[in-house]
């Protein structure tokens, strides 16, 4: 349900009518449409001052501490894919959601909805990639549940994961909190997730080399946090909508401005050469196992350092600043000297990636 991947309360009203008569592929695509979608009807149906936050992961108070749950599902196509599976996507993009806002993941529910016709072989594989992911991950599925759907309406099989973790006493990570003189970190070359899926889709094969990124980030995370306490702002996965409307999400939540050097952001050379095959920009491609992090500008090196210190973050960059300007505004400084705008993913680049 959360409408991108960071705080709303700051994006723009959406405009009465403006989600039309039909649900569309772009609504679930982490960008504008789905904005408008969880701001024109969602919020105002389930309001609570939770889910105004409107981040990855909602905060409870329970006995004295603070514990996080998110909820995603799952409706990745083709199910297998270099580098991982539905079901290793499934824990890995939960673990992930909790882990940027800083809690420690500890517990998993599982929800299957299968296809008639699926081959056991194919959800026996699914679901043993699954229990290898939260061992990885160091957490624990604790239930779940599963549905069957007739032939020809489930797309093989979707997966639904909630997610339960717990928040350090005193740790509060918030877009809020972002200041002037903040620099913005990745933790490594972004677009390696959608670019996998889209090649597949689309045939053209991965002779590249091109694998999806999906991995658990609780373990560079922790790194993270443990290196400059104190320092880290807040973090997100950049997954639907990529890195760009991750940032154009966090700019507004924060009402600074964002300037971004495009020479700085880590792109694989392969996945620049396909996205320029398939037309696409790789700031707008879903990332499965890569951070964004804003933190004190004095600690920025540290906080590099880290990253860089972390299988999962050796190709990490410093990739901007906050700055003044516009409230909102996310400014990339191109490789050729000229400046453009970076806005919210309109539409849908490829439906089911995710």
């Amino acid at each position: 349900m959360n409408p991108t991947e960071g705080e709303t309360d700051a994006l723009a009203e959406p405009v009465p009518g403006a989600l039309g008569e039909r649900i569309l592929l772009g609504h679930g695509s982490g960008g504008r449409l789905t904005a408008d979608l969880f701001q024109g009807l969602f919020l105002p149906a389930f309001r609570s001052p939770q889910l105004e936050v409107a981040a990855d992961q909602a905060l409870v108070e329970l006995g004295g501490a603070t514990v996080a749950v998110t909820t995603d599902s799952f409706v990745v196509s083709p199910l297998f894919f270099p580098g991982g599976d539905i079901g290793r996507l499934a824990v890995c993009g939960t673990v992930n959601d909790l882990a940027v806002g800083g809690a420690t993941p500890l517990y998993l529910t599982v929800g299957f909805i299968l296809e008639e016709g699926l081959p056991v072989a194919d959800l026996r594989r699914i679901v043993a990639s699954m229990a290898e992911a939260a061992r990885e991950a160091g957490v624990t599925i604790v239930a779940g549940d599963t549905k069957v759907v007739e032939r020809g309406k489930g797309d093989g099989v979707f997966v639904n994961t909630t997610g339960v973790g717990l928040v350090p006493p005193g740790l509060r990570l918030s877009p809020r909190a972002i200041r002037p003189g903040d620099c913005i970190l990745v933790s490594g070359p972004v677009g390696d997730h959608g670019v996998t899926i889209m090649a597949l889709r689309s045939g053209i094969g991965v002779e590249a080399g091109i694998r999806s990124d999906t991995a658990p980030l609780s373990g560079l995370v922790r790194a993270l946090l443990d290196a400059v306490p104190g320092a880290v702002r807040c973090m997100r996965d950049p997954t639907r909508g990529g890195l760009a409307t991750t940032l154009v999400e966090l700019a507004r939540a924060a009402g600074l401005c964002f300037q971004v050097e495009e020479a700085a952001i880590p792109v694989r050379e392969e996945v620049r050469a396909l996205c320029e095959m398939l037309g696409i920009d790789p700031l707008y491609v879903a990332n499965e196992g890569k951070l964004v992090a804003i933190v004190d500008g004095a600690a920025a090196d540290a906080a590099l350092a880290a990253l860089r210190s972390h299988p999962l973050g050796r190709e990490a960059q410093i990739i901007g600043r906050v700055a003044s300007g516009p409230p909102g505004a996310v400014h990339l400084r191109t490789v050729v000297g000229g400046t453009r705008p970076l806005d919210l993913l309109e539409g849908e680049q490829l439906p089911r990636i995710c």
